[in-house]
């Protein structure tokens, strides 16, 4: 049974952001709020938490295409392979509603690897879960928690996504109400940039 536990964007409270952490450093699975919709996510070096998400997901792990939320940019080489340019696109952009798509390094954990050898980086632009991943120290696996209504894609209330996922995850963070649009995907994994799903973010 999932614990459901409140964090509020002004002014987040450091004793339960280090219960959130505790949890995701024991292998635990965590719904958030990012800048964008509620996610779920886990420590990517988790595998057996890897396989968990993917379960909730309704997909096999290595097929998944999951993204990792970074703490910043400083170590994005171990995860990514980013050229100059790239790297300044993502410096404008972030922290923001964009998941940029690279090429993996070696260094990312195998279970992430998908057939393209690509992986999703985020930084979202929410105190919560920034506070949550900089705490933690390392990236977090992040995918989107999606609703089963033909008209809404995501779920927004996260008292219902509680009710949803309380016996399928370990904590869900109530860090007010979501959003119901993504992030804008650009592939950055060929020669040019490539929006591939316009959500919020708007790239200049």
């Amino acid at each position: 049974m999932a614990e459901l536990v409140k964090i509020y964007e002004k002014n987040p409270d450091y004793r339960i952001v280090r219960e959130v952490v505790d949890m995701l450093t024991g292998g635990g699975v965590v719904i958030y709020p990012t800048d964008t919709i509620y996610a779920i996510g886990c420590d990517i070096k988790a595998v057996k938490a890897v396989q968990r998400v993917a379960t909730i997901k309704g997909v096999k792990a290595e097929k998944a295409n999951f993204s990792i939320i970074c703490p910043d940019l400083s170590n994005i080489a171990a995860y990514a392979k980013v050229n100059d340019a790239t790297f300044k696109l993502m410096k404008r952009s972030l922290p923001g509603p964009f998941t940029f798509i690279l090429n993996a390094s070696n260094r990312l954990p195998h279970i992430l690897e998908n057939k393209r050898k690509t992986i999703g980086i985020r930084i979202p632009d929410n105190p919560v879960i920034m506070a949550i991943v900089k705490e933690f120290g390392s990236p977090l696996l992040t995918t989107s928690v999606h609703d089963d209504d033909e008209v809404v894609e995501y779920m927004t209330d996260p008292d219902l996504i509680f009710e949803k996922y309380r016996n399928h995850v370990d904590i869900v963070v109530d860090g007010g109400y979501g959003r119901n649009e993504p992030s804008t995907v650009v592939d950055c994994s060929g020669e040019s940039p490539e929006i591939i799903r316009q959500g919020i973010g708007e790239l200049f």
